[in-house]
């Protein structure tokens, strides 16, 4: 039975990344563009980023269908607590809701097969949060994280480079500094990254790098 359990349980895809930072007062999410199926890229412009509330977002990695099906069930369900109960999830009490659900279904018949990094602005504590979790529902607060075999690259870079206190030009640099050490290093073509900013304001465009031709 538990073989059986064990075979029903299937890794993401990994020829991907997304990958987020905190700063000092605001997180920095940024997603590949590339949408690809086996040997073939379907698609440059897809969005991986996921508004779950207007200071809490998503960025996930995974399989296309898994990963905006349960983005959606979690950011449809964090909308109807702010319904039923006249306020929005905090960063961490929505991460820890998100662990919940994932967890339930990795004990079903039909697993989601997603990683992600939620980030978001705790106004209650002043600060940012970023919180990382993989597809079996293993969850910690991180300073920054990465998804997907862009990470193997990204996390040296992010560990030699970061402090708390990043601006975010600082930040906006850093990321970059890992997109550039993926195009130089990682076998795979991810044409574009989606970078995004969470703070006490909302949620930001801050740039596509590197960037596309019109």
């Amino acid at each position: 039975v538990f073989r059986n359990f064990c075979k029903s349980l299937q890794q993401p895809t990994n020829m991907e990344c997304v990958i987020g930072l905190t700063g000092s007062d605001f997180v920095m999410l940024a997603s590949d563009m590339a949408c690809n199926r086996s040997v073939v890229m379907m698609k440059q412009d897809d969005d991986k980023l996921f508004k779950l509330s207007s200071k809490l977002a998503m960025v996930a990695a995974g399989e296309s269908g898994d990963t905006h099906q349960f983005a959606e069930f979690i950011a449809k369900n964090i909308q109807l607590y702010k319904m039923r109960n006249g306020y929005e999830l905090c960063p961490e009490a929505a991460a820890n809701f998100t662990r919940k659900y994932l967890a339930d279904y990795l004990r079903s018949r039909t697993p989601y097969a997603v990683n992600m990094l939620i980030g978001g602005y705790d106004d209650e504590k002043n600060q940012s949060e970023l919180y990382y979790m993989d597809y079996l529902s293993s969850m910690a607060k991180v300073p920054f994280g990465a998804h997907g075999y862009g990470a193997f690259f990204t996390l040296s870079v992010m560990d030699r480079y970061y402090k708390p206190d990043l601006t975010r030009d600082e930040a906006l640099d850093l990321i970059k500094k890992c997109i550039q050490e993926l195009k130089k290093r990682f076998v795979i073509n991810l044409p574009g990254f989606q970078i995004r900013i969470v703070d006490r304001t909302g949620i930001h465009d801050v740039a596509v790098y590197p960037p596309q031709n019109s």
